[in-house]
Parts: structure tokens; sequence; C-alpha cells
């Protein structure tokens, strides 16, 4: 402006206007230079941000005031965003293991069967690995899969698979979800052999102790009457003022009273047998040697064995096996299973019991009872392990039922297997 004022005092109004154009010039160009710069740096602030490539270690000083306090805001925003991107991957890492490492088993598919999520439990519980769709598990039971598929929001059913030749009992619920706008099935299973074995041995102690209770107080000032009055009959011929007898009314007359107190004695006795079944101790863990089991029990059956013309092995898998359990009650078992064993023969010639101690595929100790003998009719299959119920017409019922309650007390299973006229074999698992 001075330099104007100047000008146009000492020189002609052309000079002065002349002089104008080239400084409006050369400020209309800063300003366009200066607005131009900030405009650049936004807009590879802008670029880097579309690119997904901008960070905090960007270009970190503008010429610009405006482009320096938007990489600035940009940054606290990073910083925010990181932050609850990280709290979002750790919940979702946290869930992912609960999910993961949870006790029941979980499985989501799509409308179509796909398997988005499928956790340990699952996988374990009906032995797979990865796949992709459910309909890789009809090869397990295609029940199972129509049940996956037809189960609705709130649905409950039950189903049975053997899986390694165990009865499995599985408990399936299934609730439906929408994420994404796409449709998803999440399925839960639980193996309920446990608790539905627990509730029937529970409802058979219950009745056990009832009927005991009431036939043992019934039958037992029965049997000891019936003695008080016997030894009465005999000091009948004694006592001058008592009624006489024939003989042979006397005879048959002790005779009755006999038979009334022998039968009383033996129900006693059976009864006192059933009274078992409700007082199992508590197991007393201790490690055992198998090998040292085996020895014991073939030196105490060996005479019944060989009297029965039964041949009887064993084999342990490796022979160092160890197994953590109550001695005494481990060897009822196989006693039990044994003598089962033993009264499985018809007509065989070549009788043969096998023993055998190994780790299943899931590294759990099993011990092996297996007999070449008639087998188990499928009707009887289902109620061996019923309080009461025999296939042998002297048996009490007790035996298998008592089995499975020591092994339950174990935290272990007792399963069978059999093939008609091909034998029988009974799985204890720890």
């Amino acid at each position: 402006m001075f330099v104007l004022v100047g000008t146009w005092l000492n020189n002609s109004l052309a000079i002065t206007i002349s002089l104008f154009v080239v400084l409006l010039v050369v400020q209309v160009v800063s300003l366009l230079k200066y607005l131009h710069e900030p405009n650049s740096e936004v807009k590879e602030i802008l670029n880097a941000i579309n690119k997904q490539s901008y960070s905090s270690e960007n270009k970190a000083n503008y010429s610009n005031a405006t482009a320096s306090q938007l990489h600035n805001s940009i940054n606290e925003l990073l910083k925010r965003h990181k932050a609850q991107s990280s709290n979002k991957n750790e919940e979702s890492l946290f869930f992912k293991n609960i999910v993961q490492h949870a006790g029941i088993g979980l499985i989501a598919i799509d409308e179509e069967g796909k398997v988005e999520v499928m956790n340990n439990a699952a996988k374990k519980l009906l032995q797979v690995y990865d796949i992709k769709y459910i309909t890789e598990l009809q090869s397990l039971s295609d029940e199972l899969v129509d049940m996956f598929f037809k189960l609705k929001t709130g649905g409950r059913d039950l189903a049975k698979l053997n899986i390694d030749g165990e009865l499995v009992q599985l408990s399936v619920y299934a609730i439906e979800l929408v994420l994404k706008n796409k449709a998803y099935k999440m399925i839960t299973i639980q193996n309920i052999n446990s608790e539905l074995e627990e509730m029937e041995m529970d409802a058979w102690q219950n009745l056990v102790r009832v009927l005991t209770h009431e036939i043992m107080n019934s039958v037992t000032p029965i049997s000891s009457l019936a003695g008080t009055v016997e030894d009465n009959l005999n000091s009948f011929e004694a006592d001058e003022n008592s009624i006489t007898l024939e003989s042979e009314d006397k005879e048959d007359l002790l005779l009755a009273i006999h038979t009334i107190q022998r039968r009383s004695e033996g129900l006693i006795h059976f009864v006192k047998d059933f009274k078992n079944l409700t007082h199992i101790p508590q197991p007393k863990f201790e490690k055992l040697k198998i090998k040292k089991i085996f020895n014991e029990l073939n030196i105490l059956l060996s005479k019944e064995l060989l009297s029965n013309k039964i041949a009887f092995t064993s084999n342990i898998e490796p022979t160092t096996l160890v197994v953590e359990a109550d001695k005494a009650l481990i060897e009822q078992v196989l006693i039990n299973l044994i003598k089962n064993a033993m009264q499985a023969f018809d007509e065989e010639t070549n009788r043969l019991i096998e023993l055998n101690a190994f780790k299943d595929n899931k590294n759990r100790v099993s011990i092996t009872v297996k007999d070449n003998g008639m087998g188990i009719e499928e009707e009887a299959l289902e109620r061996i392990f019923v309080p009461f119920f025999s296939t042998k017409k002297k048996g009490s019922g007790i035996g298998l039922s008592l089995s499975r309650q020591i092994m339950r007390k174990h935290k272990g299973s007792l399963t069978v297997v059999t093939n008609i006229d091909e034998g029988t074999e009974f799985t204890m698992r720890f």
C-alpha cells in the first residue's frame, strides 16, 4: 500500500495501476498456494484412511494448522478404536473359551445344516473331530440328525446312541436365533446316562428299604414263634396234663412248623441279601496293581473253574497297569462277573473265560470279562442291571445291579455286549 501510494504521488496513474496488478497477481498466487497446501495434506490423510493404511506413525508435523489438527483428532479416534477393538477381541476370546470348554455339548448350525460352532464337549461326546455339515453325523445316527433339524426354539428330545459299544442317552435342546439377518440354530447335547441310572437306582433303593423293613418286621416274629411252638410240642410228653397227640399227627405238626421256620429263615436271609443294595460303603481309594488282583482271582477261583471244565486266561497291557480303586469292592465286582460267566455255558465243550485289562481310546483303564457261552437274549439284556431280575433259576438278581452301583461309586461304568451263541463281554471302565 505504501509503494502504491508513493508511486501514485510521484508517477503517473498508469504505472501505479500496473504495479497494483502485478502485486495483486502475486498475492492471489500466494493465497491459492496457501489454500492448496492444507487441502493436499488433508487429502493425503483421507486417502490413507480410505486405504486403511493410516496410523499414528503417519506424517506428524504438517505445515498447515488444519491438517495438523485433523491428524491429532484422527489419532485420538484411532486410540479409542484400538481400545474398543482390543476389548471386543478380549471379550470374543473370553466367550469362545467359555463355549469351547463348557461341560455341555454346543453346536450351532445354519438353515442348510452347515456347522458354524462345535465345542470340544460335543466333539468328545459324539466321537467326531471337525465336520462341515451336520449331515456328516448320519453315519452315527440318522435319528439324531433329523432331531437337530426338526427341533424348534425351546424344543427338547431324547436320543440313544451306541458309541464304542456303550449305550449313551442324550438330552437334546434347541433354540433359534438370528445374526446379521441369517438364521441359526443353537443345539445343546448332554449325556444323561449317569443321571438316569442314579435316579433309577435311588428309586430301587427306596423300594428295597421299605420292602425289607416291612418283610423283616413281619417274618422275624413268625420264625421266632414257629421255633417256640416246636419246642413246646417236643416238651408235651413230659407234661402229664398236656394234650396228647398221636405220633403221626405230632410228626405232621412238627414238620409243618419246621417248614414255616425254615422258610421264614430263608426269607430273612433273602431280604438281608437285598439290603446290601442300600448299604454299599464309600470306596477307600488306593493304587492297585491289576496284575496282582488277577493273580489273586485266579488262585481263588481256579478250583471252581477246573471242576466246571472252564479254561481261564488273563492279559494285561501294559503289565504295570495301575488303577485307583477300592480293592475289596473291585474284587467283588470281578468275582460277580466271572461267576456269571461260569454260569453262561450250556453244552459247550471249549469253555473259555477271558480277563483283559488295558487303556481304551480315551485313556481310561478298562477291564473286560468275556465268555464264549450262550449269550443273553435281547429282551433280558435291557433288564440285567435291574434289581431282582435274573436269567438264572436260583439267581437273586442283585449281583449285576450291585456291581454297577460299585462302579458308579468309582465314577466309572459297567456295560455289556452280547451275541447269541457266541458269548458275552462285560466292560468295567474307570
